[in-house]
């Protein structure tokens, strides 16, 4: 495992190379093991910087590891992984990715809400893993259509119940952060980096706007804010046109 802080030199184009750092979180040592060795092969790209078997463990960990990545298994005995995912969160700043051998459509779903970044099922290959954590890493989400659509579902659920508050919330975003929810929500797949060039601002700037967005809708990812705003039509011209832009 390297040191916390290394940078790694590459010779080809002397370019200075920082390594995704990835934490593993799985009740079976075995994944653990097979985990570490797939992602260690990636050097310079990926290490892994820290594996547990339990989430407490790892949270007394996290300021020391600071990890970018978490692959988070749900089904961690006693404890309950989707319970913990806005805790890895909150003390870590890093993005979580499921990494489960159950199929659970609904555990998914629980699990993007508390704000994990993706999900992938533990029979997927090998370069799949890999590209899931990159992927992650760069700000895109990692789920399928189907995890969209019941995300979408849920939201519109939830605005039946809640159609007078989420007015106020709507009344309470300010133009700039309307004219930053139209652009992600068009563009749902793309890095961060890549939206933030779009509204000729900073990455920091984006995230900045994208916190202040999520406390005001009550939602947690870019997932949770797509389906708000396909709930809701902030991804349509007239979102924008009510407020003379």
């Amino acid at each position: 495992m390297l040191p916390i802080n290394r940078v790694i030199k590459t010779s080809m184009a002397d370019q200075i190379v920082t390594p995704i750092r990835v934490l593993l979180i799985d009740s079976h040592c075995i994944v653990l093991f097979g985990l570490e060795k797939l992602i260690d092969s990636q050097r310079p790209k990926m290490e892994v910087v820290g594996r547990f078997t339990n989430c407490s463990e790892a949270f007394s960990q996290m300021e020391k590891l600071s990890p970018d990545v978490i692959l988070l298994d749900l089904d961690l005995g006693i404890e309950n992984g989707i319970d913990a995912i806005p805790r890895l969160i909150a003390t870590s700043k890093a993005k979580v990715l499921i990494f489960t051998g159950s199929h659970d459509p609904s555990a998914y779903d629980r699990a993007m809400l508390a704000g994990a970044k993706g999900i992938i099922e533990k029979k997927e290959a090998e370069e799949t893993i890999l590209r899931a954590i990159e992927k992650v890493h760069e700000g895109q989400l990692w789920l399928d259509n189907a995890g969209i659509s019941r995300l979408i579902k849920l939201a519109h659920q939830k605005t039946a119940k809640n159609g007078n508050i989420d007015q106020k919330k709507l009344k309470s975003l300010t133009i700039r952060e309307r004219t930053v929810i139209a652009t992600v929500t068009s563009q749902a797949g793309a890095p961060c980096k890549v939206i933030a060039a779009t509204l000729n601002i900073s990455e920091r700037t984006l995230r900045n706007h994208l916190s202040a967005i999520y406390e005001k809708l009550g939602v947690t990812n870019r997932v949770g804010l797509w389906a708000y705003a396909h709930t809701h039509s902030l991804n349509k011209p007239s979102f924008l046109e009510a407020i003379g832009q």
